[in-house]
This record gives C-alpha cells, structure tokens and sequence, in this order.
C-alpha cells in the first residue's frame, strides 16, 4: 500500500509535468497560427495588386512547415496525455480499494491507543445531548435526549437545509462555511447552549466538506492527532507501528 501511495504521487507529478507542457505547446501553436493568417492576408493583398514576393512565400510554407511539426508533436502529447488519465484512474482505483479495506480492518480491530483510526465523519454524537437533558430534567431526561437527537440528526441529514454562506478571503478566494445567524442554528444554541450547538455544526461541516450530495454519515482514516484526514500512508504506517508494538510485547511475556 505505501509502495502504491508513493508511486501514485510519482505518476501524478508526471502528468502535471506533460500538461504544463501541453499548455506551452498549444500557446506556441496559436501564436503560429495567427502569424499564418497574418501572412495570408499579406499574399492576398500581393496577388490583388498583382505583385509576387518570393521571400514572403518561402517564409509562409517554412511556417506551415513548422506549424505541421508542432501539430503532430501535440498528437503525441494528447495520446500521452489520456494514456497517463487512464492510468490515473486505475492507480486512484487500486488506492480506493486499498484503503476500504484498511478501514473495514481498523473497524474489526480498534486500537483506542492508535493515532490513526477509523471515524464516521459527519456523525453526530449523542452525548452532548444527554448532558443537556440531564440538566433539564431528572426523570425524562434519556427519553428527551433521544428524542432531541433523533430531531437534529434527521435535520442535518436533510439536504434542502443548507446553513452555509460564501464569504471572499483576503487573496479574492471565495469559500463555503457555516452561517452562525442560520435561524435553525440560533434557536438550537439557545435552547439547549453550546456544546449540542458545536455537536451540530461540526457534523454539519464535516457533511458538507466530505459527503455534501449524500449528507449520510461515512468511515474515514482519520489522524486523532492532527483532526484531520489521514492518508493511506500515515494509516499503513501506523499499522506497522502497533504490530511492531505487539510483537515486542508478546517477547517480553516470553
């Protein structure tokens, strides 16, 4: 898997690589192409006035010429091009399955000690509920907990809620995030403070940063550590580590 990774990432620097220099090669092209049409137009004019100038007609065909090799160089680049998608797909592929099955693996085995372990982004956790509860009522108060959480969990798994806005950064870079004077969010942080409030919003940007068209709750690798998305690598690596861990403990038994 690691091997994988890393030839993967190998593979898309290449074809970053072979587009940029598509890019350069279709500039090229058109800057040919006008000076072309720019000399056509001069013949044109030539050959209305009845005047022939030999020079201009050689440099035209050299440019034609060269025009022609730079297009078949771009063929050669645009088959390279697909092929190299192609195989990035397959390579994408194979690391998808490759870390499905890592997380169905961590999901039979859990290491509540690992760094690296398997979390169902965007699910919205019950406790936070069951302590606000318990501070309204005594005897009620598991009956009101899921009653409550059942409520806001069918609300943020519904799509046509969308409590987000767009707002521009200081470099002009527009970016979606969680709109605190949504009306749904204010009265939830009123009724019930802000730790069921937080429970709430993060499940909701998690949903929409991980799985927006579904909005249904997904296992992840996630780094405990960094609270973030954790790469195949880092999940692997992790692995070796506990195993490693668990070899060595089994010697000393020994």
């Amino acid at each position: 898997m690691m091997h994988l990774a890393d030839k993967h990432k190998k593979e898309k620097e290449k074809l970053h690589n072979k587009i940029h220099d598509l890019e350069r090669e279709l500039d090229e092209k058109h800057g040919l192409e006008l000076e072309i049409e720019q000399l056509r137009g001069a013949h044109k004019v030539m050959k209305h006035i009845g005047e022939t100038d030999l020079e201009e007609k050689e440099k035209l065909e050299a440019i034609k010429m060269h025009l022609q090799e730079k297009e078949e160089e771009l063929e050669v680049v645009e088959d390279l091009k697909q092929m190299l998608v192609i195989w990035e797909r397959k390579i994408n592929d194979e690391l998808q399955d490759s870390r499905k099955k890592l997380i169905s693996w961590i999901c039979c085995c859990p290491d509540a000690r690992a760094t690296i372990s398997v979390k169902r982004i965007g699910e919205l956790p019950i406790k936070p509920f069951f302590d606000a509860a318990k501070r309204k009522f005594s005897d009620e108060a598991h009956v009101k907990a899921m009653e409550w959480f059942s409520k806001w969990d069918e609300h943020i798994r519904d799509c046509s809620w969308l409590p987000f806005k767009i707002v521009i950064d200081k470099e002009g870079n527009s970016k979606e995030i969680l709109d605190e004077e949504d009306e749904k969010l204010r009265s939830l942080k009123g009724e019930f403070g802000d730790e069921v409030h937080d429970a709430v919003a993060t499940a909701l940007k998690e949903l929409n940063e991980y799985n927006p068209s579904g909005r249904y709750s997904i296992p992840e690798l996630w780094n405990h550590k960094e609270g973030r998305k954790a790469s195949l690598k880092e999940g692997v690596s992790d692995l070796i580590k506990q195993w490693k861990q668990s070899r060595s403990n089994q010697r000393r038994r020994i």
